[in-house]
């Protein structure tokens, strides 16, 4: 927790006021049992008459309301600090979570990301605003209302001090037992988080095969662990306000029996007795506001833990130089190149290859062969376990991410667009692109016709994910986000899957024409596809099979041969 304090610099007068004001209003409440004290043993016993018990009882409203005044300013001040802090926790961890390489995300899981990225948060700054509010002065007034027993009576305040070392003994003892609870509940509701996303996101096959009274069970079996873990911490957090309840009636019990006998000797006035009775019951208002309090702490504490896990992973973007002026032999080489995935085997194995400007790059293989891995190492989204990958001549280890990235055009197996607009989800491959250079990109991508069949063209609304296009509009309106951008390295990544042959042909077709030659990988299940590459590389389990154009592959490559002509014979291609 205290990694995150620094969250609070920028409101450190609001961090002072806050716990000021509530010691300012928790002193008001620590006169009030004197006043009470004085109405009975002067106003009362003393004979003053009602005048004087007026006048003290406008005396207590004045506390009351200076005190109410105090507690809200308090409230302002600790709700300003808390949303404030977390506001910016926030937004360093949705920073940090952007400058994670896809393996440390993979490894993390989204699912755990958003938990802590809104329940932990939130969590958190609930404990930050409790404690701004209550953590001074509960104990203020516990100790407060102790120090004003032992000027009422030594004893009176040894039953004070015996009741509260005990109250200590029982409150530490809950929370330090219950932190690694709190913990592990909220790892089963990562589970629990885990399971919801990737059943919503898998929603029309679970349907599709009939799995949904399965899946129902498995949710079921981490939700139940989630209950249960929360129900085993909360019973050992709800035994705080018995035992203090307990501790502190057995106080007033022994206050109150040694204060008749003080009465009696004429040691104690009748007021007194009052008066250490309300300090006693102070102190058991403010120690169960502490229990709670110390119960959501325990719980920020766990999620402190969780978020600086986050926080301590290495950050994997590389801010090195930019790329070389003079360039290497090759615009692209790969030099003996091994990848592998966190706790597995190699995904790719001794990969060599070299591209020029204006190449086309075909990579086929079957399925889990290496072929997203093998693109994914070209803008650094993964780093070589072995070997080298260079741009330029440059390692891509060496070379800035940003500086990397900027110049590929990358389009991912799953083509995901962003709510907004089509012309707003088309400037996130050149924000200060025109409509003429926008509409070109969308011809090339043969995505045209999708915006003209749109009311408002490039202004029709976008949907979260793209949902209002089909799977073959969205795959083209991505090659044309691509596009804009006008990249050296453009990089298809099995995006052309749901277009049909006619206007997959019309895509590789325009992608020709391009005229600044930049190099294009094709990655693709279809040899049609990728015949007319420059060079086709092969894969199978992680390693080359072979290298070469169209015609030498079916003569040189078996694996490539019986890829083509299973296709061959289906499709008639």
């Amino acid at each position: 927790m205290g990694k995150l304090l620094k969250y609070l610099r920028h409101y450190k007068l609001e961090s002072i006021l806050a716990p000021f004001f509530k010691l300012l209003e928790a002193s008001f409440e620590l006169i009030v049992p004197l006043i009470v004290a004085a109405i009975i043993d002067n106003g009362v016993e003393g004979g003053r008459g009602a005048g004087y018990v007026v006048g003290m009882c406008f005396v207590l409203v004045a506390l009351g309301l200076v005190g109410l005044v105090s507690a809200v300013t308090a409230q302002y001040f600790a709700a300003k600090s808390a949303t404030g802090f977390a506001r910016e926790l926030r937004g360093d961890l949705f920073r940090k979570m952007q400058s994670l390489s896809y393996s440390q995300i993979d490894g993390v899981g989204t699912s755990r990301m958003i938990t802590r990225m809104t329940s932990d948060v939130n969590q958190i700054q609930s404990g930050v605003n409790l404690v701004l509010r209550l953590f001074m002065r509960s104990p203020f007034i516990v100790f407060g209302a102790m120090i004003m027993a032992y000027v009422i009576s030594v004893a009176a305040g040894n039953v004070f001090a015996v009741t509260i070392a005990v109250l200590c003994v029982v409150v530490f003892g809950i929370m330090i037992a219950t932190i690694p609870l709190y913990r592990k509940s909220q790892s089963n509701l990562d589970s629990v988080t885990a399971a919801t996303r990737q059943t919503l996101v898998g929603v029309r096959v679970l349907r599709a095969f009939c799995k949904e009274d399965e899946e129902v069970a498995s949710y079921n079996r981490r939700n139940t662990a989630l209950y249960s873990s929360q129900k085993f911490a909360g019973l050992i957090s709800a035994l705080m306000n018995p035992l203090t309840y307990a501790i502190i009636n057995a106080g007033i019990i022994a206050l109150i029996y040694a204060g008749a006998l003080n009465v009696q000797s004429g040691a104690l006035t009748q007021g007194e007795v009052i008066a250490l009775y309300n300090y006693m019951t102070q102190i058991l208002v403010e120690l169960i506001k502490l229990a709670n309090l110390i119960i959501t702490v325990t719980k920020s504490f766990a999620c402190a833990g969780r978020v600086n896990e986050i926080f301590d992973l290495p950050d994997m973007l590389s801010g090195g130089k930019g790329l070389p002026e003079g360039g290497g032999a090759h615009f692209i080489e790969f030099k003996n190149v091994c990848a592998r995935y966190s706790g597995g085997a190699n995904a790719l194995t001794d990969v060599s290859f070299t591209a020029e400007r204006g190449q086309t790059i075909g990579v086929i293989g079957g399925t889990g062969s290496g072929k997203t891995t093998l693109v994914n190492l070209i803008p650094h989204f993964y780093a070589a376990s072995e070997g080298e990958v260079s741009v330029c001549g440059a390692n891509v280890n060496d070379i800035g991410d940003e500086a990397l990235r900027s110049m590929c055009g990358i389009v991912p197996q799953r083509a995901v667009l962003f709510s907004g607009s089509i012309r707003q989800n088309m400037k996130w491959g050149n924000e200060n692109a025109t409509d003429e250079q926008i509409t070109a990109a969308l011809k090339l991508a043969c995505a045209d016709d999708v915006v003209a069949s749109k009311e408002g063209g490039l202004d029709a609304h976008v949907e979260q994910g793209g949902k209002n296009f089909s799977g073959g509009q969205r795959q083209r309106l991505t090659i044309a986000r691509a596009l804009v951008r006008r990249p050296q390295i453009l990089i298809l990544d099995d995006s052309a899957s749901a277009l049909d042959y006619a206007t997959d042909a019309r895509l590789r077709a325009n992608l020709r024409t391009l005229d600044y030659d930049p190099v294009v990988f094709i990655v693709s299940q279809r040899t049609s596809s990728i015949k007319g590459a420059d060079k086709i590389i092969v894969l199978d389990d992680g390693r080359v099979a072979g290298i070469g154009t169209h015609d030498e592959l079916l003569k040189s490559c078996p694996l490539y041969g019986e890829i083509h002509y299973s296709q061959y014979e289906k499709e008639g291609a």
